[in-house]
């Protein structure tokens, strides 16, 4: 499993974490495609925020390595950059990480 399919799992593992704290029509999706942020975003900004921490907790378990997904938020490109898919996210873990194989 190449860096990016580990850091999908981890954004996976996350969004199995985050899901139990959400109303049934705001849980998450398991898929790339998922919206995060956004129009199409069943996450309000608790939600988001949760996500991230757990993303983060996540990334620290699995490969040893602490990132700073929360820094992201305060520079957002239009469209929700980093966090507008989980696609988008776990992309953005894998660019985060070092050389973890």
């Amino acid at each position: 499993m190449n860096k990016l399919e580990r850091a999908l799992q981890a954004v996976y593992a996350a969004i199995d974490e985050t899901n139990p704290m959400l109303r049934g029509t705001m849980r998450l999706d398991k898929s790339p495609d998922t919206v995060l942020l956004g129009e199409g975003s069943r996450l309000d900004s608790l939600g988001l925020v949760n996500l991230i921490v757990a993303v983060e907790t996540r990334v620290e378990q699995d490969f040893h390595e602490t990132i700073g997904l929360a820094d992201a938020l305060g520079t957002l490109a239009p469209g929700g950059g980093p966090f507008r898919t989980v696609g988008a996210l776990a992309e953005h873990v894998a660019g985060l990480l070092k050389d973890a194989p």
